[in-house]
């Protein structure tokens, strides 16, 4: 893996060993980033489920102002360290090492956000199929979007996602291969 553009252009990217993280392929976030070029210069960026921090860091790379990385998992949480420390980014991100449900818990309350998220992403593991609609709905309850806020959720492409989550509505569906990006907005 490597980072596709930006400040930290072909740097390479590490992943732990095993199946239990599955990082969003060069090509799938090269297309996800080609979609969210307008958007993420200067944003604040949510990463959930981040595994490695590939998606996160693709942000980075591209101008966003921060990231918050969410990211319970031992292994990947070494792994996105690591990655951040090989790419000497020392500045503009937070590590959430908490589940995703317990972090946007804490997230939402008023003392503990700078700003509202312009940009989501989120990829559970794709065996844990409750997830996306736990977090989904949970995101589109909250406060934690800012006006216009994009929200994408990576899946498999045979996991259909609902059109609507509370307030988030799909607006567009990419699929490459076996993974799906479904765009949600409020």
């Amino acid at each position: 893996m490597r980072v596709i553009a930006g400040t930290f252009r072909s740097r390479p990217i590490a992943a732990p060993r095993g199946d239990n993280t599955r990082p969003t392929s060069d090509r799938l976030r090269e297309t996800l980033f080609n979609v969210l070029a307008p958007h993420i210069e200067g944003a604040h960026f949510l990463d959930l489920y981040a595994g490695t921090g590939a998606v996160g860091i693709e942000a980075i790379s591209r101008g966003a102002s921060h990231i918050t990385f969410v990211e319970s998992a031992k292994p990947a949480l070494t792994t996105l360290r690591a990655n951040l420390a090989s790419l000497k980014i020392t500045t503009g991100y937070t590590i959430d090492p908490r589940s995703v449900t317990t972090a946007l818990e804490h997230l939402a309350k008023p003392s503990s956000i700078e700003a509202k998220f312009d940009i989501v992403f989120l990829d559970p593991p794709y065996d844990a199929e409750d997830e996306y609609t736990r977090t989904l709905t949970t995101l589109g309850r909250s406060t934690l979007l800012a006006p216009n806020a994009i929200v994408i959720a990576e899946h498999r492409r045979k996991h259909i996602l609902a059109d609507t989550y509370a307030t988030l509505h799909r607006t567009r569906t990419l699929k490459q291969g076996d993974a799906t990006l479904s765009f949600f907005a409020t």
